[in-house]
């Protein structure tokens, strides 16, 4: 007798910066979230869709959770608290340390609360030594009571095959609900904008990048040719900043411009011409009309 088929949302959440968007491209085997060793990378909630012969799982890789320090910054949190209702599975990440941090506790706090199996996903353990895994995993079983608790590397690919076997096990018999080649339900716009942000991150300095947003105006392909226009616009919130982002004679931009162009093209798979301009929209991070402007508006979430 054939299985019946199984689907399901599974949100990953955690503190900034603990691995949650490697994870998910990691699982659904495509770039999706943008990587950064930057705290705060991810904004929106990003809906990444792994599928199966057997099953169909939709991945929600949340905002780290964090004290708010601007609208943009409750806009994150709400998004990453919502995610914790109407799901099958909450994947718990933390770094394999033994002290359990204060923004943990309050994490833990928060999952006390909700009804949905929770995974403690111990990531980065090609970091720490097997002794020192076994005392994190003591520490955290005396908080909370966990469905599974598996330790990986996302980064290192160690024992992600594993949680998606576990993820199989929990997740109810249900409808395939996106097209088997569908990876994300982001546009190809919303993925093009984030790795330009992605770039601005890796590249630049000090607190530029979080007052970054990206806008792309126009995007569409040539008629005779294999080739992607794509017109961008990375809005910053002080004309000093301006200088910095575009660079001596530009060679800032550039860099940030040649580096997104790469990876956008191997999203595509096709070739790019990127054109990216640098504008001011000072303290947008605090304005609800340029937050809504920007695709990060409340109500949707």
């Amino acid at each position: 007798m054939k299985n019946k088929f199984k689907s399901g949302f599974v949100s990953l959440i955690g503190r900034p910066n603990v691995g949650k968007s490697t994870l998910m491209n990691r699982l659904v085997g495509e770039k999706i979230a943008i990587i950064s060793n930057r705290p705060q990378t991810t904004r929106n909630r990003i809906q990444a869709i792994l599928t199966t012969d057997e099953m169909q799982v939709i991945f929600i890789d949340t905002p780290g959770l964090h004290t708010p320090k601007s609208k943009l910054g409750n806009f994150m949190v709400k998004s990453a608290e919502t995610s914790l209702s109407d799901v099958d599975i909450v994947l718990y990440l933390v770094e394999p340390y033994e002290k359990i941090k204060d923004s943990d506790r309050a994490i833990l706090e928060r999952l006390k609360k909700i009804k949905t199996p929770v995974f403690l996903i111990i990531n980065k353990t090609d970091t720490v030594e097997k002794p020192e895994l076994l005392k994190v995993i003591q520490a955290y079983s005396k908080e909370y009571d966990f469905k599974e608790i598996i330790p990986l590397s996302a980064l290192k690919n160690e024992n992600t095959e594993e949680l998606v076997e576990y993820i199989k096990k929990y997740i109810p018999e249900g409808p395939q609900y996106f097209p088997d080649d569908m990876i994300t339900d982001l546009t190809e716009r919303q993925i093009a904008a984030e790795m330009i942000r992605e770039k601005t991150l890796y590249l630049l300095r000090d607190e530029i990048p979080h007052g970054i947003a990206v806008e792309i105006s126009a995007m569409k392909q040539r008629k005779d040719k294999d080739i992607t226009d794509i017109e961008a616009t990375v809005f910053c919130e002080k004309d000093s900043h301006k200088g910095i982002i575009i660079g001596k004679q530009g060679a800032m931009l550039k860099k940030i411009g040649s580096s997104a162009r790469r990876d956008i093209e191997r999203f595509l798979g096709g070739s790019v011409n990127l054109q990216i301009w640098v504008k001011v929209k000072k303290d947008w991070r605090d304005s609800d009309f340029l937050l809504r402007n920007f695709g990060y508006d409340e109500k949707k979430i």
